[in-house]
């Protein structure tokens, strides 16, 4: 079994109530839009981290990070991206490919709008953990975390914090 927090749309922000939970998880997947390498190098430092360059992320972050990183995790495919759409309404850089070869977990961040869904006719669960910085225009800072084993995705959380004004 191994223990996920998802995040995404740090914008440069990282802090101890986000490195509380970064401790108490085997892996941290970050969706994008990092901000600053601060953010991940602090995440590092504590726990193996995966994660993809989002739309405001420099040429350095764009070096140490890939626009998508798909991997298995305990027998789930796991495809990670920045801008990914939704169910239905998937963004037309990925769109084809997501059709043609769809993970069991797709994660994407960009929106700031925590989401959770599946995609029936692709077979596939859906993850946006919204956005745990405090630059955007979401009230709440949020994230996910929860469990892979033998191919099951289970234990799902919601991580909220206080509104971020």
């Amino acid at each position: 079994m191994t223990k996920i927090l998802l995040l995404s749309d740090t914008h440069s922000y990282i802090d101890d109530d986000i490195l509380k939970y970064v401790k108490q998880a085997d892996e941290v997947w970050h969706a994008g839009d990092i901000g600053d390498l601060q953010v991940t190098d602090a995440i590092k430092a504590l726990k193996p981290l995966r994660g993809v360059y989002g739309n405001i992320d420099n040429s350095e972050i764009r070096t140490e990070f890939p626009e998508n990183n798909r991997f298995m995790c305990e027998g789930v495919d796991v495809w990670i991206t920045h801008i990914g759409g939704y169910p239905n309404a998937y963004n037309m850089r990925v769109r084809e490919a997501i059709k043609a070869n769809p993970p069991k977990l797709f994660i994407c961040g960009h929106s700031h709008i925590l989401k959770v869904m599946p995609d029936k006719k692709l077979n596939l669960l859906h993850m946006n953990p919204g956005a745990v910085g405090k630059h955007g225009f979401h009230k709440m800072r949020t994230m996910l975390r929860f469990t892979i084993d033998s191919g099951k995705i289970d234990n799902l959380e919601v991580i909220e914090f206080d509104k971020r004004y």
